[in-house]
């Protein structure tokens, strides 16, 4: 049967994500799912945009890719600047106000995706009437919930203006180190709300947890699927969100490659392009395209860590993985769990720095052996992310690629909707239930669709449904 005896359900836009999508599911005469497909619409033209500009604006430069998590472009081009001008051993004082800079990062995007986005998933139910399935409805019905991720979200950013000089779209870090360090009063005014966050960070956990055991017998099954996954890990194989080696693991935990210094990712890990989507595909080269991709993110990077150094999220760690006896959690949904667990991660570090007198030194930058070409990864909050470099004798970028943590996740994305569809799509009826189903496998992801592409202006929502004949079944808008 060809594609044109197909029925065709299109979701366009993708809703409660960042960026814009769609998703396309092919259907036979029998009504069963033959193709499910995420397609990212737009075109993003970063990596040419910064061509032939001096390298020390990169920094600032990429991450104008989004409003959502800036903080991650600005470290992960730093990083890589740092190299071009020999200073990639930055000093402790400079370290660890970038490492302030992230934590605050993660904790308030984390924040964000999970009140705001997800939240209404969980505290309602999929199939909810979508007038109450939303951020105002959770304040109606959850305000002392609503207002503690408010707080949360608003403290995570204070730390991104001290530490980087604005909310959005700082200029904090620079090649070889940092511009500024924390005052005194400065540290006085987060300590002051830390233990506070940490508290509520607890909270937000056992939503997430309870959320999943309390569902479990669908939860283990929508949209999960077996996969490999991939972060960083500290060179003792802890968690770290800024920096460390390459760790790749298969569904059962056994190492692909390990510790890898990730200026050789090349070797390692390569892209594939496909004509339906403006996003790649990345995989791993040793296992090829067809079952070499991975996951990414905060699922991924509990399954591939040996510990946590923070003693509340370590001791969360291990009771997350005591539900796959230790082996990778392959649960799609799972990533809102262990989402919660680096935000109770990264309030336990940001307290752990705010108490560090470093922050208040006064060696800031350090410079080298100039090089003309630098690699740097970070872990950003979706998962890990590529910065790739050459500069030329004049302080010019002449290449530039970037693989966005939500690029790496393009296949287990399009897997999980997949997924989702054959199990739940009825073929006949568009139901919304349905088709906040299909999404709400995204939104696990929290996908950055922003920094996967770029693009301007909105799209209404519009799903035609039609039969083998041609003939349009059914058809709903929603602006």
């Amino acid at each position: 049967m060809s594609d044109n005896n197909l029925k065709r359900v299109v979701i366009e836009p993708v809703t409660r994500v960042e960026g814009h999508g769609k998703v396309t599911v092919l259907l036979d005469e029998n009504n069963k799912v033959k193709q499910a497909r995420l397609h990212i619409v737009e075109f993003r033209g970063f990596e040419r945009f910064i061509q032939g500009r001096p390298f020390w604006e990169v920094p600032v430069l990429v991450q104008r890719l989004c409003g959502i998590c800036p903080v991650s472009h600005h470290l992960a081009a730093a990083k890589a600047m740092d190299i071009i001008v020999g200073g990639e051993n930055i000093t402790p004082t400079a370290e660890k106000m970038r490492r302030l800079m992230h934590y605050g990062q993660t904790f308030q995007s984390h924040v964000l995706h999970f009140f705001h986005l997800s939240s209404p998933d969980l505290l309602f139910g999929f199939d909810a009437d979508p007038a109450i399935r939303n951020i105002i409805g959770v304040a109606a019905k959850y305000p002392d919930l609503a207002v503690q991720g408010v707080m949360m979200r608003k403290f995570g950013q204070e730390i991104i203006k001290a530490t980087a000089g604005k909310k959005i779209h700082g200029t904090g870090a620079i090649p070889g180190g940092v511009n500024k360090n924390l005052s005194i009063e400065e540290r006085d005014f987060f300590l002051k709300d830390i233990d506070k966050m940490i508290e509520w960070s607890i909270g937000a956990v056992k939503i997430a947890k309870d959320y999943t055991m309390e569902n479990f017998d669908m939860v283990k099954t929508f949209g999960s699927f077996e996969s490999n996954h991939l972060s960083l890990i500290r060179e003792d194989g802890a968690m770290d969100l800024y920096h460390g080696g390459l760790r790749a693991i298969d569904a059962q935990g056994k190492n692909i490659f390990d510790h890898v210094d990730y200026k050789n990712y090349q070797d390692y890990i390569t892209e594939e392009v496909r004509s339906w989507s403006y996003m790649k595909f990345p995989f791993i080269k040793s296992i090829g395209t067809e079952n070499g991709w991975y996951r990414v993110g905060p699922l991924a990077r509990i399954n591939t860590c040996d510990f946590i150094d923070t003693p509340l999220a370590e001791k969360e760690r291990k009771e997350f993985m005591a539900l796959t006896d230790g082996k990778p959690n392959n649960i799609t949904l799972a990533y809102h769990w262990t989402r919660m667990i680096e935000v109770l991660h990264s309030a336990e570090k940001m307290k752990e720095l705010l108490n560090d007198p470093d922050l208040q030194g006064k060696d800031l930058v350090v410079t080298g052996e100039r090089r003309g070409e630098a690699v740097a990864l970070i872990e950003a909050p979706r998962g890990t992310l590529f910065h790739h470099y050459k500069v030329d004798e004049n302080d010019q970028v002449t290449m530039a690629n970037l693989i966005v943590s939500t690029t790496n996740n393009n296949v287990p994305m399009n897997t999980a909707v997949t997924k989702v569809a054959v199990d739940y799509l009825s073929g006949v009826e568009i139901t919304e239930g349905l088709l906040n189903r299909i999404e709400v496998a995204i939104r696990a992801y929290d996908p950055c669709l922003s920094c996967a592409t770029h693009a301007m202006g909105k799209m209404p929502l519009v799903v035609t449904l039609v039969d083998h004949n041609g003939t349009v079944i059914d058809k709903k808008t929603k602006e």
